[in-house]
């Protein structure tokens, strides 16, 4: 299933997604807007291009759909705020709760990392497909999201409405995945072993 919005979303049955949800407005519009340009006139070139077969077109879009990303993850370590919500104890708490409220009910959690202003979650929809990954999203953001304005005391849009996801295509990706999730505090010089990070989960060390 492929659902669209201002980013793509490709949804496969039984499989490992990785997805990164931001607080509201954590990366300025008009940032966004760029990068998303010139991934999508990238993408049209790899398409068109008639040197190329379809298997080469597919590992280029591959390749740069991972830049992207990385793109997007520097985007929001640059542009988070001291005030950002997710410093908050209180605050990640919540989150880290509602994503494992629906550990062993809609996923197999596999993974998280609560940062100060996004998160990246890992789970495995093996076993769930009666369950859609955007509605599991929505219940994970729209439960959290009211709970943290309540303890602020606050009103409006808590998350970004769409997040960024990519389904996982194989063992060494899901490894790599697993180790970037875990070790951003400590890629962001915030701890020195990941461990020491409180909102921080691997299912494989816990």
């Amino acid at each position: 299933m492929v659902h669209q919005r201002n980013l793509p979303h490709i949804y496969v049955e039984r499989a490992i997604f990785f997805i990164t949800f931001r607080l509201k407005n954590s990366i300025p519009l008009e940032v966004l807007e760029k990068m998303k340009a010139e991934k999508e006139m990238k993408m049209l070139e790899i398409m068109q291009n008639k040197n190329l077969s379809e298997s080469q077109k597919k590992e280029a879009l591959y390749v740069e759909e991972k830049r992207f990303f990385g793109k997007y993850d520097q985007a929001l370590h640059k542009y988070a705020h001291a005030d950002d919500f997710l410093r908050k104890t209180e605050i990640a708490q919540i989150v880290a709760d509602k994503m494992h409220e629906y550990d062993k009910e809609r996923y197999d959690l596999i993974a998280y990392c609560i940062m100060s202003n996004h998160v990246h979650l890992l789970f495995n929809t093996d076993g769930y497909e009666k369950y859609v990954v955007s509605d599991t999203m929505q219940l994970i953001k729209g439960g959290s999201g009211f709970l943290c304005n309540r303890v602020l005391g606050r009103e409006g849009a808590f998350w970004q409405q769409e997040s960024y996801d990519h389904y996982v295509r194989n063992q060494k990706e899901l490894t790599n995945i697993e180790y970037y999730v875990v070790e951003n505090p400590v890629k962001a010089s915030l701890v020195n072993d990941w461990q020491d990070w409180k909102f921080t989960y691997w299912h494989a060390k816990s």
